[in-house]
């Protein structure tokens, strides 16, 4: 597997200079859905990703969010799950938020995970198991224990939106685009949580969820139930992604605002 994990970060890291040269230059943008846009950076990452990553491992399906998906996958061990521009609104805008995040699943489980923001050069790494490492070093999940001041990322638009409002006077929140770019800072301790009470896809999380793991985290869905991977329904329940030592604390935090989750 370290060769297959050394193959793959060069991959990703291709995919992210592929992403940078349109970065602050010219672009067309079209809008999937509402707020949800695509642009021509999306595409060329996922085309180079889809070549590469299913040359160097051509029994292995594939799903990513920018390719028309395709049942056959669901008959594969090992399936290739991506995003090939995470954080496409913050790309847009010009700000430095968004990763490209590659995940290989065998048997529903995440078993290789890399996360790069190629804006910032920032490299998270890890096969099942672990170590984690970040651009070479190993790095592990923070050692916090009270939530009370703890660091936690929140996405720009779900701040927006106002669902962090009963949690700001508690946490130290910080704005930060891509989810997947959230998850690996949460793996190598450089904030102690994050979460989305939103729904999520597979392709959204599944290198973080490793990642997370890796680093001796712990991350579940808004049911505290794991996470399986390459399923007819991509769709997950929201995330949580902590530490590991705030997790109960979490939990309870979030219990009464419950109903206010977005389905």
């Amino acid at each position: 597997m370290t060769n297959l994990l050394d193959d793959t970060i060069d991959i990703t890291k291709a995919a992210g200079a592929a992403i940078m040269g349109y970065y602050r230059a010219s672009f067309d943008v079209a809008d999937k859905s509402p707020d949800n846009p695509v642009t021509d950076a999306d595409f060329a990452a996922d085309s180079l990703l889809k070549e590469r990553l299913l040359a160097r491992l051509p029994a292995a399906g594939w799903l990513s969010e920018e390719t028309v998906d395709s049942p056959d996958r669901l008959e594969k061990s090992l399936v290739w799950v991506v995003d090939p521009l995470d954080g496409t609104k913050e790309f847009v805008m010009g700000i430095p938020e968004f990763s490209v995040s590659v995940g290989l699943v065998e048997n529903g489980r995440a078993i290789l995970g890399v996360i790069y923001n190629p804006a910032t050069q920032e490299l998270y790494y890890a096969e099942q198991g672990g170590p984690l490492h970040f651009n070479g070093e190993p790095v592990t999940v923070s050692t916090r224990e009270q939530l009370a001041g703890a660091s936690i990322d929140a996405s720009r638009s779900e701040r927006k939106r106002g669902e962090f409002e009963p949690f700001e006077a508690m946490l130290a929140i910080r704005t930060m685009g891509s989810i997947a770019y959230k998850l690996a800072r949460v793996a190598a301790g450089q904030c102690d949580a994050t979460w989305s009470r939103g729904p999520k896809n597979e392709w959204d999380i599944c290198a973080g969820v490793l990642l997370v793991e890796a680093g001796g985290g712990t991350v579940v869905d808004l049911d505290d139930a794991p996470f399986t991977f390459n399923r007819s329904r991509t769709k997950v329940n929201g995330i949580i992604a902590d530490n590991g030592r705030l997790h109960q604390q979490i939990l309870h935090a979030l219990a009464p605002h419950r109903h206010t989750a977005r389905t």
